[in-house]
């Protein structure tokens, strides 16, 4: 069955507000961790509504937050916060995402958050490597088997 198009705004923020709710409550009703980073919910508006966009792929999730991330730790760890390293920072992030063709805007902000959070290592596998897990298998379940939508666009192995 097709979803009307008047339903799929409501649907899409359904799906997302379902992802981030998950996260939210492992973080916050659990001894799991933490399971949730701030440019989560960008990526949530990605996957349920310009799913079908380069971005919003898989693939430029999950590598998108990992280098951006991964800057942001060794901007920290080795020089700290200023403006000089918030500004470079974001600027390698994004560049390396380019460079490395996994584009995914949300992630930009992660050096940020590491900065401003003053984020170690620690925190690449919770939240990170396993909170973008989660969106990606949320996001190919809601997509495809409830709201029918071909998502990913390629095949993800």
């Amino acid at each position: 069955m097709k979803i009307n198009k008047n339903f799929d705004p409501i649907l899409s923020g359904f799906s997302a507000a379902i992802v981030i709710g998950v996260l939210s409550y492992i973080t916050l009703n659990t001894n799991a961790g933490v399971w949730l980073l701030l440019s989560f919910g960008a990526s949530t508006f990605l996957v349920f509504v310009l799913y079908d966009s380069e971005p919003a792929q898989p693939k430029n999730i999950f590598f998108g937050h990992l280098i951006s991330i991964l800057v942001g730790i060794l901007f920290n760890e080795l020089f700290g916060i200023s403006f000089l390293t918030l500004g470079v920072s974001v600027g390698v992030a994004v560049s390396l995402m380019v460079y490395f063709k996994v584009m995914h805007p949300p992630a930009a902000s992660n050096p940020l958050v590491a900065l401003f959070s003053d984020m170690s290592y620690e925190t690449i596998i919770f939240p990170v490597v396993v909170g973008t897990l989660t969106i990606i298998i949320f996001a190919i379940f809601l997509n495809r088997i409830v709201l029918k939508r071909k998502y990913p666009k390629r095949k993800i192995f």
